[in-house]
């Protein structure tokens, strides 16, 4: 195979520059997979079976799961039109409600419920000081 990609001219590379994982991406999805409750590490007695939970991990994925990543929206929220800003709004507002009933338990401001325009496998420095700050 090596010598093929070398024919081809191309080089053939391990992993991404400064990261030990081959695709952050793909490693974090691997982990959401493994770590469901319905999760069949021996496989599927048949193939719709299997293709049965893969249709509603999918589902359950991209409509239910809050990911901590994009503040804790679904990829539905984050992919919509307004970037879920509706749902960061409300949040916002709730937790300076709550700062303001109860200052005494923030040390610090509330949490930044921003999100970026942009995502990076690798970010140099001034890509991740590059966050859109639309909620207020």
């Amino acid at each position: 195979m090596l010598e093929k990609l070398y024919a081809l001219g191309i080089t053939p590379s391990n992993s991404r520059p400064r990261v030990s994982n081959d695709n952050a991406y793909a490693e974090s999805l691997f982990k959401t997979v493994k770590y469901r409750p319905n999760y069949q590490p021996k496989g599927f007695p048949t193939i719709e079976e299997a293709r049965q939970w893969a249709y509603e991990f999918v589902q359950w994925y991209n409509f239910e799961h809050h990911h901590s990543g994009i503040n804790f929206l679904t990829p539905v929220q984050r992919h919509s039109e307004d970037f879920g800003l509706d749902v960061l709004v409300k949040r916002k507002a709730v937790y300076e409600e709550a700062k303001q009933t109860n200052p005494q338990r923030w040390s610090r401001e509330t949490r930044d419920w921003s999100i970026s325009e942009t995502v990076y496998l690798n970010p140099e420095k001034e890509e991740v000081e590059g966050k859109v700050e639309k909620v207020s």
